[in-house]
Order: structure tokens, then sequence, then C-alpha cells
């Protein structure tokens, strides 16, 4: 019979373990001191967890935290916070009360979320106002079985200030990394594929967004309404539009960036969808900025600057086997060289004979032929008529025949040094 109790009484210990162990990880933290350590153990821990003081939350290996579908999954209040080496998963999917696998409040300073994984979640971390917050190393995959638009980003700062953003890998999200009113943050080594837009800014400024990666979205990096951003060494490959798209930036930089295969979407026949050309640069109303010693290749259209982008210095870019290099619908003269250095063009035929690395002749991209099929695309149909070559021999005869576009007066012969 005594034997029979212990058995009854260790098989009701196991019925009861999980439930205790759920229990007891909020009572710890409940319980602990500020600025405590607590090593979650293994297993799943159906919580929505809030930490209000400064503690240190380490997973150990396995330990999980299941928001079962609602809510935040952990929610952070406090300073001094460091979450590391946990999974999280399946948040709530209220866009309205932006359920989120980590969710921090703008009462949160110095914060570090480090080595996480976190699925399932609408928004995987939303920074709501927070500063100097250290989102870095993390596995964020957001709601697949959603329409994009009804999901959340994978990582969105809202309001925040002295971020750093860097290392996490990204996918399935609506954008990955969302930047709204937000300055002076860092947002670097990031991975981020299988969603909308991989970085995306909204009226922000003096960020840098450095060496990250996107490939596989609608378009790799859009920048918007925001200045004073500095956009050096990343790369964009394989987008289905845009490689970098630029709506009424002012006073930035980007440097060193490298895009591949913008091919544009294709329709059922294979061929391109007409107006959804894939672009690498595409410069919609920005000024004052300045594109340096970039690569563009391999896509439908190397830059698109239209709609008043004026004021902006472009040399020792590398455009190469672009379907068209640039397409320009301006009425306004552009030089896109700087202190006797252009960009180097795949499809250049001038020459150098005096062995300088500078062409001889300026390069032109566009004539009016260009600018007139672009304004009227069916005009198409008269590509090779009569009186279609005869204006492109006019205008290549009588250059004062040909509307104001844009030139580059010294074009590179071979491939910067600087060239990524």
């Amino acid at each position: 019979m005594t034997t029979f109790r212990y058995l009854t009484i260790a098989l009701l210990l196991l019925l009861v373990l999980p439930a205790h162990a759920r229990e007891s990880l909020e009572q710890l933290v409940a319980a602990a001191a500020p600025g405590a350590t607590i090593s979650v153990p293994a297993g799943v821990h159906a919580v929505h967890l809030k930490l209000d003081k400064p503690l240190i939350l380490i997973g150990e290996p396995g330990a999980i935290l299941d928001g079962g579908g609602t809510g935040d999954v952990l929610r952070i209040a406090a300073a001094n916070v460091t979450v590391r080496d946990l999974t999280l998963r399946r948040s709530g999917n209220d866009l309205t009360a932006m359920n989120a696998g980590i969710f921090i409040e703008r009462t949160a300073r110095d914060v570090v979320i480090s080595g996480n994984r976190i699925e399932d979640s609408l928004f995987g971390v939303y920074l709501d106002g927070a500063a100097n917050v250290r989102v870095e190393r993390n596995v964020i995959r957001g709601m697949r079985e959603l329409r994009v638009a009804d999901r959340g980003d994978g990582i969105h700062l809202w309001n925040d200030t002295g971020c750093t953003i860097e290392g996490n890998d990204i996918a399935g999200s609506r954008d990955g990394i969302y930047v709204y009113v937000s300055s002076h943050n860092t947002i670097t080594r990031n991975v981020v594929h299988d969603v909308r837009y991989g970085v995306h800014y909204m009226y922000s400024q003096y960020n840098l967004l450095q060496d990250n990666v996107s490939r596989g979205n609608l378009a790799g990096y859009a920048l918007m309404s925001s200045h004073h951003l500095r956009v050096i060494g990343n790369s964009s490959a394989d987008e289905s539009s845009y490689g970098f798209l630029l709506n009424y930036i002012a006073h930035s930089e980007i440097a060193g960036n490298r895009v591949h295969r913008i091919k544009g979407q294709s329709d059922d026949a294979g061929g391109t969808i007409e107006g959804t050309e894939g672009k690498g640069l595409f410069v919609y109303l920005s000024q004052f900025n300045t594109f340096h010693d970039n690569l563009v290749a391999d896509s439908q259209i190397g830059i698109h600057m239209t709609a008043g982008s004026e004021n902006n210095r472009l040399w020792g870019n590398h455009f190469e086997d672009n379907r068209i290099q640039v397409k320009y619908v301006q009425n306004l003269a552009q030089e896109w060289s700087e202190r006797g250095r252009g960009n180097f063009w795949s499809d250049y035929l001038g020459w150098d004979l005096d062995a300088d690395g500078i062409g001889d002749i300026p390069f032109r991209p566009n004539d009016g032929v260009d600018v007139l099929l672009w304004k009227y695309p069916s005009a198409r149909n008269l590509m090779s008529s009569p009186a279609v070559l005869l204006m492109r021999y006019v205008q290549r005869a009588f250059p004062v025949f040909t509307p104001p576009s844009v030139q580059d007066s010294h074009p590179l012969m071979k491939a910067s040094r600087a060239m990524p």
C-alpha cells in the first residue's frame, strides 16, 4: 500500500508540474528584487508576462513563452531590462492593439533584446517611444497566414531615439523594419526577406542604415519623407519592384550600396507588366542628396529620377547591364559628375585617347524620343518607324534639338576601385 501511495503522489506531481511551473515563473518575476537575474527553465510557459522593474531574463535551452494567440507575449515597462535566449510565440493578431511578441513601452530605457526567436507574432518587437534600446541577433517570423496588409512589422520603431537594431533575421512580416518619427538610430547588419519593404522609413532623421541585406521583397529599402539619412553599404537583390525607393528624401547620403536583379512584376506569359518595371534606384521628389559608389546591375531600369528631384549629386556609381540605364522625365538639365569624376556606364560607346580613365565625350543616356515614349507609352508602336529613326538622327547630329536631360561629362571607362 505504501508503494502504491508513493506512486500515486508522484503521478499527481507530474500532472500538476507544468501548471505549477507556469505559475512559478510569474511569481518568480513578481518576487524578484530589482536587478535580479531570472533563469527561465525549459518547457512551454503560457504567459502574458510584464516586466516593470530592472531584470535580466535568460532562457534555458528549450524555454518557450507562449501567448496563446492573444495580447502581447512579453511587455517591458522598465529601464535596464535584458531578455535573452528565449523563444516567444503566438501573440494576438489585433493591429489596433499592436499585439507583439515583445512590446517595449515608452517608460523603458536601456533595454537589450538579444538572441531570441520570435515567431507567429503580429509584431515581432514593437518599440513605443523607448530610448537606447538594443535589439540584436534575434530571429523573427511573422504571421504568414495573414494577408500582408493585416500583418505587423518584424521590428517597429515609433518615436524612438538612440536605438540599435543589429544582426536580426526577419521574414514573413509586413515590413521587415519600420522606422516612424524616430531619430538618431542605427540599423545595421540585418537580413530581411519575404516581406513587403525590407526597411521602411517615414518622417525620421539622422539615422544610419548600414550593411543590411534585403532579398526577395517587393522593395528593398523604402525611404520616405525623411532627411539626413546615411544609407551605406546595403544590398538589395531579386526584389519585384524597387531596390531603393526615395520619396521626399533630402540631405542624405546613399553610398556603397549594391543592387542586383530588380526585374519588375511578371505577367502570366513571363513578360513585365506595364508600369511595374523593376527599378534599382527610384528617386521621386527628393533633393540635396548625394549618390556615390553604388552598384546597380541586371535590372529593368538602373535609376529613375522624376517629379522635381533636383540638386542631387551623383558620381562614382556603377550602372551595369540594366535594360534602361536612366529614366529621366524632367525638363531640367542635370550634370551627373563631380570634380571631373563621373559614373561607369556599361553601354557607354565613347573612347579614352589620353588613357586617363575618363571618357573623352559625355554620356547622354536619354534623348527626346525616350522622353516622348515615357510620357506617351502608346507611341512605342512607332519605335522602328522612319520618323522615329529620323528624330534620333537629328538629335545626335544637332544637339541643339536635344531637350534638357541628364549628362555625365566625365564618364568612367571602368568600374571605380571604390566599388563594393
